[in-house]
This record gives C-alpha cells, structure tokens and sequence, in this order.
C-alpha cells in the first residue's frame, strides 16, 4: 500500500493520514490467513483493468482525515479533492479543507506544489510518465499524490502489496449508487473499498486504517463523481506561479530517511 501520508510535513504537506468488530462477519486476526477470496480478487482486478483502459477523467472526491490525540481522542478533518488525468503524463490535483490548500501539477517534465493560502510553491524536474512520478514524488520528496493508489497502471499490484487476506462483504449502497464492498488485511494497514456494480466498476469509496499509528487513525475517500469525458487542455497542467507567490525547495530525502535541501 502506498496510500498512507507521513505527519508533520512543512508547508507544502498535509499531514494526511476504527476497527469495529461486526458481528457475522468473517474474523481474520493477523497472521492467521495468507489468502484472499476469489470474488474480492476478480472484483478488485476488474476494476484496476478498467481504470487503466481510461485515457483521460477527472474525479471529484471528498476526504476525511482522522487524528488520535494524545489523550486517545479522535478528531477528523475533511480535505475534498479534485482531479484531473491525462494518461501518460499529465496530472493536476487540487484540495481544500481544514488542514491544507494545496494544488500539484504534473506536466510530463516537472511537479509543483502550491500552496496558495502561503503563496509559496516548489517545482522539481519529473520523471516522463505518470507511475514513475508518483514513485518519485513518493519515495524522494514524501509528497503523496491525492488518491495515488488508483492512478498507476496496474492500480492492482499497488493495492495488493502488502495484504495477507480480504474477503467480500456484500452489497452496498455509496451515494445512492449499488456497489461491491471488500475488507483486505495487511501486515502495516487494513483497508476496504466499495466498487461500483455492472459495466463500469469505479471505486466509490475507500478507507485506510493505519494499524502501526496509536490508535489506528482512518483515511477516507468519497469519490462523488468521475467524469470520463472531461474536457481538459493541455496548459491546465503547467503551473504558472502568481506575481506574489515566493518559491521554495523541497526537502528530499535521504536513503536512511532523514531530509536534506
């Protein structure tokens, strides 16, 4: 999984990123499976096929970020998010809420962030496709694209590289829309996510609960749309910086985890 973000970024990051027992459900505890069930894999291959035969779309997603106070209190955050691909190479992403505004540009040479309630933004050369630069952007900046898990090509092998067992819950309804329900387990975090049910199996939801963090804080999608016919033009993925927006340096990082300039 490579959907969980870090804490305690500086300007340009968000600090993104509970378990209920259901009765009647399957109860795997950890370790005690290796396996997922045939529907839930089908279903989640499905979906990952189709979002990879998908030129171009635009997707408009409400988020919600749990934090676990020191007291063990839980206080959540709604960041809603907008997005725009163009398959192979361009990506741009706006979101807003309570904890950040910020906007990232991917043009097929460079990645910017914005962030327009500080006015500062950071541009750093990108590698030329859209996987290759969530990667990038991933493991040498700590910065997380909205969503990231379902823009690669093979959203599949990305969901699944750290579960150890899932299984199909049910029929369920997300926005008035009938979709499939899956719970996977994995050995750092558990996640479930709702696809959509017939000719068009887009994911309508998608929670993360973060299991080596105290108190296993959740992340939320809500994807209240997709467009899958947006009218995009080609300069909305180049940044243009403000007159009054003061540029800065991303901090990378090292192999041993720590930031340099």
């Amino acid at each position: 999984m490579k959907s969980v973000d870090k804490n305690g970024k500086l300007l340009l990051m968000a600090a993104v990123l509970t378990f209920a027992v259901i009765a009647g459900l399957p109860a795997y505890s950890h370790g005690q499976f290796s396996a997922v069930e045939p529907k839930a894999d089908q279903l989640l291959r499905k979906m990952s096929t189709y979002l990879a035969g998908l030129e171009q779309f635009s997707v408009d997603t409400e988020n919600t970020i749990e934090a676990v106070l020191r007291s063990g209190e839980k206080i959540q955050f709604d960041n809603p998010a907008e997005g725009w691909i163009k398959r192979p190479d361009k990506l741009r992403a706006e979101r807003k809420g309570d904890i950040v505004n910020q906007e990232f540009y991917y043009d097929g040479k460079t990645l910017t962030l914005y962030n327009p309630d500080q006015k500062v933004y950071a541009t750093v050369e990108a590698p030329p496709t859209i996987d290759q630069t969530i990667d990038f952007a991933r493991q040498s900046l700590d910065v997380y694209a909205p969503g990231s898990d379902f823009l690669y090509k093979n959203a599949y092998a990305v969901l699944m590289e750290d579960v150890v067992s899932g299984f199909y819950v049910g029929m369920s309804v997300v926005a008035g829309v009938k979709c499939h329900h899956l719970a996977f387990r994995g050995n750092e975090v558990d996640w479930q996510i709702w696809i959509e049910d017939g000719d068009k199996p887009l994911p309508k939801k998608f929670i993360v609960t973060t299991k080596w963090m105290t108190g296993a804080p959740q992340f939320t999608v809500v994807i209240k749309s997709w467009n899958l016919s947006p009218k995009i033009k080609e300069d909305m993925f180049t940044f243009v910086a403000p007159k009054d927006a003061q540029k800065i340096d991303f901090i990378r990082l090292t192999n041993g985890g720590t930031s340099q300039r």
